[in-house]
Formats: structure tokens, C-alpha cells, sequence
């Protein structure tokens, strides 16, 4: 059986001509906020700037993108960095250690630096070439 597989799944239909649905209603959520700033302050004068600053915002909304994602993500992200709780980690310095902790941290030291063996840089650098060499080799399924 043969299937539609859906293609361009990240893009939004436009709806209202030019226009996607949140765009539209971003746009017309300013425009009717506009009309209620202007019917409160009754006087064109007045209620300029606050209708510019309202249909500016409305339209940074529906059209500006950073990063390719939506300005509603990058204000919502702010918003939730400023008002959100933060935490803090400051890490103390330690004091000196008592004479009995120093001799059980210091046996402690010894035993571990026997047991791992220190590798020279260019036997790392042997190790990372083989296995880098190795997942190229098997990442092809066609080439087992």
C-alpha cells in the first residue's frame, strides 16, 4: 500500500489572506486594544502613543522572529527568567582537614593514583583516531 506522507508540517496555513491564524489574531487583539485605550482617554492626542506602543507590540508578535522561532517563545521565556525562582550555588572553600582526616585523605590519594594509569597524549590521540575510524566504518549499514 502506498501512503501520503505530510510535507511541510512546520509552516501554518494562511488563513485570512497574507495572514495565519495567530497572526491574525495577534493583529486584531491590538487593533481592538488600540480602540479601547482610545475610548478610554476620549482624545486622539492622548491616546497616540499608547495605541502605536500597543499596535507595534501586536505586530512584533504575529511577524518577528528570532532564531526562526516566534517572538511569543522568546517573550514568554523572559517572562518566566525574570519572574521565576533562581537558584543560586555558591560553593564554600574547605578549611584545613584535622591531622587524622589529612593521613586517611592522603592514603586515599596514593591508592587511587596507582590504580589508574595515566595515558600520553598521543596514545589518546591513537584512541580517538582507531574509534573514530571504527563508527565511520560501521555507520553505513552497506558496509558491514
Amino acid at each position: 500500500m502506498r501512503f501520503q506522507v505530510p510535507q511541510f508540517i512546520e509552516v501554518e496555513d494562511k488563513i485570512f489572506g497574507p495572514l495565519t491564524l495567530k497572526q491574525f489574531i495577534y493583529l486584531a487583539g491590538g487593533g481592538g486594544l488600540s480602540f479601547l485605550v482610545y475610548e478610554l482617554l476620549r482624545s486622539l492626542i492622548w491616546a497616540f502613543v499608547p495605541m502605536v506602543a500597543i499596535m507595534a507590540l501586536s505586530a512584533t508578535f504575529a511577524f518577528y522572529k528570532i532564531n526562526n522561532k516566534p517572538f511569543v517563545n522568546v517573550a514568554e521565556s523572559a517572562f518566566k527568567y525574570y519572574f521565576g525562582h533562581k537558584l543560586y550555588i555558591w560553593k564554600k572553600a574547605d578549611k584545613t582537614p584535622p591531622a587524622a582526616a589529612q593521613s586517611a585523605a592522603s592514603s586515599q590519594k596514593n591508592y587511587a593514583s596507582v590504580m589508574v594509569p595515566k595515558i600520553s597524549d598521543s596514545k589518546l590521540k591513537d584512541l580517538t583516531w582507531s574509534l573514530d575510524i571504527k563508527e565511520s566504518m560501521y555507520s553505513n549499514p552497506n558496509q558491514k
